[in-house]
């Protein structure tokens, strides 16, 4: 198995670098894709300094189009026949990255989430951004009759198989509904692992907004009902 990790990344300078050294540490990724999109904050000047070594392919995007486009970038460029979407932020752990893998090792799953909600250790903050997680996946389960824990995680890992015939159009979040969306509507299998979670705050950086949540409602509905 050839495991493509794709790193996302949007103004991380203080993170870009321990993340990927976190992710190294595990030694069992083929390559490293980061997609850098459009950073303005000295993130694009440390990725030139790593591209080609230990594993690490960098990709730039000229402008921000949002972090859907930066991992269809990545998919696009993966030459692995798994791929592990990485978010730069440091909210994931790196450390959990071999028992997602674990499920399609074994053969038993065609895609794994990374689940916030299935017991292991998190932070505490933003009740509001829980509830909001909480409705999405609950409005996921209704309309698409599946058990999802946490469909707004961005740890997914999956075969890169699954891709094929499928056309990903979001360019922002909206890009996890509508993958989700579309794999549940394959019937593929589908199973979840816990992962600790380490959320940050507006002030430290988060960028989903409440607008990204409407979106998510619009991508769910739109998928369910016409694609």
């Amino acid at each position: 198995m050839k495991l493509t990790i794709i790193i996302p990344v949007y103004n991380e300078v203080e993170n870009i670098q321990i993340v990927l050294k976190r992710v190294q540490e595990q030694k069992i990724a083929h390559e490293i894709v980061v997609v850098d999109d459009g950073s303005k904050d000295g993130t694009r000047e440390i990725l030139k300094t790593l591209d080609g070594k230990d594993g690490v392919r960098v990709i730039l995007h000229e402008k921000n189009k949002g972090k859907g486009a930066a991992v269809r970038t990545g998919m696009e460029a993966a030459k692995g026949d798994v791929l592990l979407i990485q978010d730069a932020d440091l909210e994931y752990d790196p450390r959990d990255i071999p028992s997602l893998l674990t499920p399609i090792e074994e053969g038993i799953a065609d895609v794994v989430y990374g689940s916030r909600f299935l017991g292991r250790a998190h932070r505490v903050t933003m009740f509001w951004h829980l509830v909001a997680n909480k409705l999405l996946t609950l409005m996921t389960n209704v309309l698409y009759n599946t058990i999802l824990t946490d469909m707004e995680t961005g740890y997914k890992v999956f075969r890169r198989e699954i891709l094929n015939g499928m056309t990903l159009r979001s360019n922002s979040f909206d890009f996890e509904p509508e993958f989700t969306a579309k794999i549940l509507k394959r019937k593929l299998r589908i199973f979840e692992a816990p992962i600790t979670f380490n959320p940050r705050d507006y002030a430290q950086g988060k960028k989903i907004k409440l607008h990204d949540a409407f979106a998510a409602v619009w991508t769910l509905i739109k998928y369910r009902f016409v694609e």
